[in-house]
C-alpha cells in the first residue's frame, strides 16, 4: 500500500511540475533576469571604470552615459520584477497539491449498501440509513 501511495506522489508530482513549467514568456524572462541582473549590472560598472582609465576625456561622457543609462534600465527591470505582486497559485495546481497530502492518510473505507429503496452508507463506526418505506 506503501509503495502505491509513493507511485501516486511521485506521479503528481511530475504532473505539477508540468503545470508549473507551463509558464508564460514573460515569467520565464522574469525568472532569468533576476537571477543574472546582479552580474549585468556589475559587469556594466566595471565598463564603465575600465573606460574611464582607458578613453581620453572627451570620449568618456558619452560612454559613461551609455553604461549609467543602461543600469538605470536593468536595475529598473529588477525591481519591477521584485515589486510585482506575488500572483495567487492557479486553482488547478492548489487541488492537486490538496490531494497529494490527502494520499497518506488512511481513513477507514466507505461501504455503501442500496436495498429494496434504502441506502446504508458506513465509514468506520458511523452509520446512516436513508430512504424507503
Amino acid at each position: 500500500m506503501t509503495s502505491e501511495i509513493n507511485v501516486l506522489k511521485a506521479q503528481a508530482k511530475v504532473e505539477l511540475d508540468k503545470l508549473e513549467a507551463a509558464a508564460t514568456a514573460r515569467e520565464v524572462a522574469a525568472k532569468t533576469i533576476g537571477k543574472q541582473a546582479l552580474l549585468w549590472i556589475f559587469l556594466l560598472v566595471l565598463v564603465g571604470v575600465g573606460s574611464s582609465l582607458a578613453l581620453a576625456p572627451e570620449a568618456l561622457a558619452p560612454v559613461i552615459g551609455l553604461v549609467a543609462t543602461a543600469t538605470m534600465a536593468l536595475i529598473q527591470m529588477v525591481t519591477g520584477i521584485v515589486t510585482e505582486a506575488k500572483k495567487e497559485e492557479r486553482p488547478e495546481i492548489t487541488i492537486i497539491k490538496e490531494l497529494i497530502q490527502r494520499l497518506d492518510k488512511t481513513d477507514p473505507a466507505m461501504k455503501v449498501e442500496v436495498n429494496e429503496g434504502k441506502v446504508t452508507v458506513q465509514r468506520g463506526d458511523d452509520k446512516i440509513t436513508t430512504g424507503g418505506n
